[in-house]
């Protein structure tokens, strides 16, 4: 079979691969799922991959699949993964345990552990295959109405995870009933984001840096129910005093010294998540005090999220189908650029590396 494939830390070296296609028995105790790909979306983390700034080969291999954005449908089940069928749409996780006490009890996005094993990414082969095989432990079934958009599920397990485990750290509150949130960076992880709490019922205010007039990605905002500005106008802590202080501020950008403008946004008890992950030597200079005295005397709180549990992508399946219900063709608005197969891989890293106007999510369609 074909696959996508990297030679780590060698700047442009994605390329075809000829592989032998897995077998179920490949996962122990008959758990194994094989799958058709149908869709794998393109990111930031493998343009970063490619561009040889991280990502290690499995052992015994020199290259890396890629890949960590799926979407496919089950075409062979091993004897004891009952809980999926023949014709299935299902997407798999993305890091697997590695050694550390929260990877032996299922809870490896929250690893300790330095190296760390991840499909696509990190020392494990990705979904940019024709097929994969994967174990029922680490995969969830979505409903055929979201096999148009369901390759959204991985970048929206971030988030999910993003939002629940604000609610758990605001149990020290006793009560907690957040009414408006801000999001800052208004890509696709951010539009999910603006979507993920419109689901929940909340104000939400969507902030980026291009202005409003002719921005697809502020047209999404509105039509969701969201607000959209341009902080190239109004800073973050600005639109705090105009539309009042944020319960939830959810940081999506990649661009670390807004952080420090989004803390001043954030309400008396409120929450600051942060999701970028940002690895320059970038510098800048805040307002330290007055953000300190904010967030001891606010009991405010900011804490960082990365990668997701299964949990999170349920959680996710149902915000899909939500959103699907209540917004139809919404999301759909959010996969702008198609790539027709997996030889011409190379477009998709054409539209990775940048310079296409209107592009929220690039895609490729590796199977219809």
């Amino acid at each position: 079979m074909r696959a996508v494939a990297v030679i780590p830390k060698q700047r442009g070296s994605v390329h075809l691969v000829e592989m032998n296609e897995p077998k179920t028995s490949d996962v122990p105790g008959g758990r194994g799922v094989k799958v058709k790909t149908l869709r794998v979306g393109g990111c930031g983390t493998d343009r970063e991959i490619n561009n040889a700034e991280y990502g290690i080969a499995p052992e015994g291999f020199d290259y890396l699949v890629l890949g960590h954005e799926n979407l496919g449908q089950v075409v062979e089940t091993g004897e004891n993964a009952k809980e999926f069928a023949v014709g299935d749409y299902v997407v798999a996780t993305v890091r697997r345990p590695g050694k550390s006490i929260y990877d032996q009890i299922g809870e490896q996005d929250m690893t300790t552990d330095n190296e760390y094993f991840e499909r696509g990414i990190s020392r494990l082969h990705g979904y940019f295959a024709e097929f994969y095989v994967e174990s029922a432990d680490f995969m969830v079934k979505l409903p055929p109405s979201l096999k148009e958009v369901g390759v959204l599920l991985e970048p929206l397990s971030i988030v999910e995870k993003g939002l629940q485990q604000a609610f758990e750290l605001q149990e020290r509150l006793k009560i907690w009933q957040p009414k408006r949130a801000a999001v800052i960076g208004t890509g696709s992880v951010g539009l999910l984001t603006v979507m993920a709490m419109r689901m929940r019922g909340l104000e939400v205010h969507g902030f980026g840096k291009d202005k409003k007039e002719g921005y697809l990605n502020a047209q999404l905002c509105e039509e969701i129910g969201a607000s959209y500005d341009s902080t190239m106008e109004i800073s973050v802590a600005d639109a705090a005093k105009k539309y009042g202080a944020f319960d939830i501020v959810f940081e999506c950008t990649g661009y670390s010294p807004i952080v420090w403008d989004a803390a001043l946004g954030a309400a008396k008890n409120g929450v600051l998540i942060l999701s970028s992950v940002t690895g320059g030597e970038r510098r800048a200079e805040i307002q330290s005090d007055k953000i300190n005295i904010e967030f001891v005397l606010g009991n405010k709180l900011m804490f960082g999220t990365v990668n997701a549990g299964r949990e999170h992508f349920a959680a996710g399946v149902k915000d899909l189908a939500l959103c699907e219900a209540m917004h139809p063709d919404w999301l759909d608005k959010m996969l702008t650029h198609p790539v027709n197969g997996i030889e011409n891989f190379a477009q998709m890293f054409q539209n990775l590396n940048g310079g296409v106007p209107g592009m929220i999510k690039t895609f490729c369609e590796i199977s219809p």
